[in-house]
């Protein structure tokens, strides 16, 4: 059965950084395609950050330069490294294949960018 479990979201500050990350069971993390997607109220889920399985990384153009998406393939854990967050950052951050496969979401860690 496979499980992605989501953690390292809260509450931040504008300008502020977070980690995220994506540890993996019953799947391997190095031979997918991985991506981090978010949600915010009111608007449809969105992709990122995706890293390929040779550990090419392609970002939305809301997050480019300021979001890093990684992967410890030791861990089985694909990471999200988020700075100078700002309040538009303000989702519940998934992680998936890309493309997602349906059955995989999981709950997801909610991140805050607020003063």
């Amino acid at each position: 059965q496979v499980q992605y479990v989501e953690s390292g979201g809260g509450l931040v500050q504008p300008g502020g950084s977070l980690r995220l990350s994506c540890a993996a069971s019953g799947s391997t993390v190095r031979l997918y395609v991985m991506g981090w997607y978010r949600q915010a109220p009111g608007k449809q889920r969105e992709l990122v950050a995706s890293i390929t399985t040779r550990d090419s990384t392609s970002y939305a153009d809301s997050v480019q330069g300021r979001f890093t998406i990684s992967r410890d393939n030791a861990r089985n854990t694909v990471y999200l490294r988020m700075n100078s967050l700002k309040p538009e950052d303000t989702a519940v951050y998934y992680c998936n294949r890309d493309p997602p496969v349906p059955y995989y979401w999981g709950q997801g860690t909610q991140v805050t960018v607020s003063s």
